[in-house]
């Protein structure tokens, strides 16, 4: 009667990021809104502009980029007293911007800190190319089902029978009984924000690229003579 093994295979690469997305928010407040509005429209003009010089979809530095609406609203804040204080009013608009040249993305955020007002950095998310991303998922996914492998035979060796045969492989979590995945259907990506840093007490700020994390976990159940 053949005996049976049940085991998880895993693996994890880092490669460096080929692409970083700037998150960037426009904002203002002021005692009236139509100023407010009027100087977030005139600055998203002025960062529109500086993007649309760098922007090439193939040879960069910008590859993609896009502007969010613009968003108004009113409060009323208290001070520390308690008292209500005068309507407030505010308006913003987020900016997304994709650089394949990373010090292009650390001189265009310096340029906009030094230089305009309410521009503000939400962070950096590193990425890989879609094409890329993809041939490391696959070649993750392959590096786990080996490393089952590999275990079920070590298994099986150390009870002294022969090679082992698969009959069933799948993502973790889905040979045991309810059935349920675990992760992100065996392979997830995950994507780090950039913290950004003064460079010297100055304006230039540095950028640092995080490595992409990929991981894959399978299970398989093989059998041996």
């Amino acid at each position: 009667m053949p005996t049976e093994f049940t085991v998880r295979g895993s693996h994890t690469a880092f490669q460096r990021p080929e692409r970083g997305t700037a998150q960037v928010t426009l904002g203002f407040e002021g005692p009236k809104m139509q100023p407010v509005y009027d100087r977030v429209v005139r600055d998203l003009d002025t960062v529109k502009k500086s993007v649309e010089r760098l922007h090439n979809p193939e040879a960069g530095p910008v590859t993609w980029w896009s502007t969010k609406h613009i968003r108004t609203w009113a409060n009323r804040p208290w001070n520390q007293d308690g008292k209500q204080l005068p309507l407030v009013h505010h308006a913003s608009v987020g900016v997304d911007v994709k650089f394949r040249d990373f010090a292009a993305l650390s001189a265009w955020v310096s340029e906009h800190v030094a230089g305009t007002e309410g521009f503000r950095l939400d962070g950096v998310v590193w990425a890989l190319t879609e094409s890329n991303r993809h041939d490391l998922e696959r070649a993750v996914r392959t590096r786990a089902v080996q490393d089952a492998a590999r275990r079920a035979q070590e298994y099986a060796e150390a009870l002294g029978l022969g090679p082992v045969r698969p009959v069933a492989v799948a993502d973790a979590g889905m040979l045991g009984e309810g059935i349920t995945p675990m992760g992100g259907g065996g392979s997830a990506q995950f994507s780090r924000m950039a913290a950004a840093k003064d460079s010297a007490g100055g304006h230039e700020l540095e950028l640092s690229p995080e490595d992409i994390e990929v991981s894959s976990e399978v299970d398989a159940r093989f059998v041996a003579e």
